[in-house]
């Protein structure tokens, strides 16, 4: 054998055998076994598009304040078990609260089905030792309403919003069951209250 035809089948037993050494890339259409490609499923199962949930917020709903205790409890009364009532506007800083007064408590529902909500009342007269005569205020306009009479604002609404007070509705409030705030009505807004009461009902 010549020496250029050694030299060339030597350098092609070199080059095989090299190239039997490098790595060997996988082919993309061939993936080894035991990996899968990116962006793919295992055995073959189709891949379902990812959606954001939205939470929805919750709403809020304003429940009516539970009723308090049967001794502590405001309760409608009929006029015609009243009698005779001197309304007389009496407001003093003691314990005890006065006709003219402004305080707030648990009011019962017209439907009168156990439900109430926390309500300023005006203390009217004192019925007993523990409990007065009341009738209920509310921001509501009643302007050709009889059963109620505009107040005006006062320092028991934070909101500064005209007051009226219902004519047609009377409760028995206990001292435990209300509670005290400071406020009451000037002398004359509480003569025209009682005027107009004496006038509904014939005290």
């Amino acid at each position: 054998m010549s020496v250029p035809s050694f030299t060339h089948f030597l350098g092609t037993v070199l080059r095989s055998i090299a190239s039997g050494l490098a790595p060997q890339k996988a082919s993309p259409r061939n993936p080894p076994r035991g990996t899968t490609p990116r962006g793919s499923n295992p055995r073959g199962t189709t891949s379902r598009p990812t959606t954001s949930r939205t939470s929805t917020p919750r709403t809020t709903t304003t429940r009516p304040a539970p009723p308090p205790s049967d001794a502590t409890r405001t309760v409608e009364i009929d006029s015609r078990t009243l009698g005779h009532q001197k309304l007389a506007y009496a407001p003093h800083a003691d314990a005890r609260p006065d006709p003219g007064e402004v305080v707030w408590t648990w009011v019962p529902y017209e439907e009168n089905d156990g439900r109430g909500k926390d309500r300023p009342m005006l203390v009217l007269a004192r019925l007993s030792a523990t409990t007065v005569l009341g009738i209920q205020l509310t921001s509501k306009a009643h302007p050709d309403d009889r059963g109620a009479l505009e107040l005006g604002p006062g320092p028991w609404d934070p909101a500064g919003r005209a007051s009226w007070v219902r004519l047609d509705r009377l409760f028995r409030v206990t001292d435990a069951g209300m509670r005290r705030e400071g406020a009451a009505l000037d002398a004359p807004t509480y003569a025209r209250v009682a005027k107009a009461l004496q006038q509904r009902y014939r005290f």
